[in-house]
């Protein structure tokens, strides 16, 4: 149906249906879904993957998109969109080439998250999930990248960049809109979002050395695991404690 700008609201007369994509890559795209699809006992199992490589496609799901998943997998087109609405790594509309995702849950926020967020913000000019009129990066916030001892953390199509402030933070998205070559803290080489997305498809990363390149945890992830282990833990020093300010202070003036 038709729909009033910025508004998600239906109105008027129904919308009608999703265009196919053209012939050559609807005919690429198929071979590729038949390989997903033959990795599964049942062939509905394989709608994730094929998601994300309709937006290896075309940077997000489009209607288009969402047809050829429910034709290629004997599904409602209710039905995959209901899938791809779900999860927040399938987009909904057109974005950038990188995601930027800016953790921004409690201790990458303390630890600066929400400064660099709300800095990216103004020296992009776009709000959350909002992509340059350079159509090179879209930014978002994200509630947690699962690196709490690197925080705060910024991810760039799922990289992770570790310990950054808000100086780098926004170094690192000028570099990306400039076409400069940007180096993850860990973890596989960074390729475009279209890339990444045939990739999670489940399609091989042929880039050079890509996958051999990995990245660990860091030293406070690991104190649990050693602890486990009985491993001796080395002593840390407390930081000392700020004797000019506080009650202790107020009583020696």
């Amino acid at each position: 149906m038709t729909t009033t700008p910025n508004s998600e609201v239906s109105l008027g007369m129904p919308q009608l249906p999703a265009p196919d994509y053209p012939a050559d890559v609807r005919a690429r795209l198929e071979t590729d879904a038949k390989e997903v699809i033959a990795r599964y006992p049942d062939s509905r199992s394989a709608l994730l993957p094929l998601l994300h490589l309709t937006q290896s496609e075309e940077g997000y799901v489009t209607r288009t998109g969402v047809r050829f998943c429910a034709e290629m997998l004997g599904l409602t087109t209710a039905e995959v969109t209901a899938v791809s609405t779900f999860y927040s790594m399938y987009r909904r509309k057109p974005s950038g080439d990188y995601q930027v995702g800016v953790c921004t849950n409690t201790l990458c926020a303390v630890m600066g998250g929400d400064a660099i967020f709300d800095e990216l913000k103004q020296h992009l000019g776009v709000g959350n999930n909002e992509t340059t009129e350079d159509g090179k990066v879209t930014l978002e916030h994200i509630e947690c990248n699962a690196a709490c001892d690197f925080a705060p953390v910024v991810m760039v199509n799922w990289e992770f960049f570790d310990n950054q402030t808000v100086e780098s933070a926004k170094q690192l998205v000028d570099d990306l809109r400039a076409g400069e070559q940007v180096t993850p803290t860990r973890g596989a080489p960074l390729c475009t979002y279209k890339e990444t997305a045939r990739i999670l498809a489940g399609f091989p990363d042929e880039r050079p050395g890509a996958v051999d390149a990995t990245g660990g945890a860091g030293p406070a992830s690991l104190t649990g695991l050693k602890l486990a282990k009985g491993e001796a833990i080395p002593a840390r020093t407390p930081a000392p404690r700020d004797t000019a300010t506080g009650p202790a202070a107020e009583e020696g003036k």
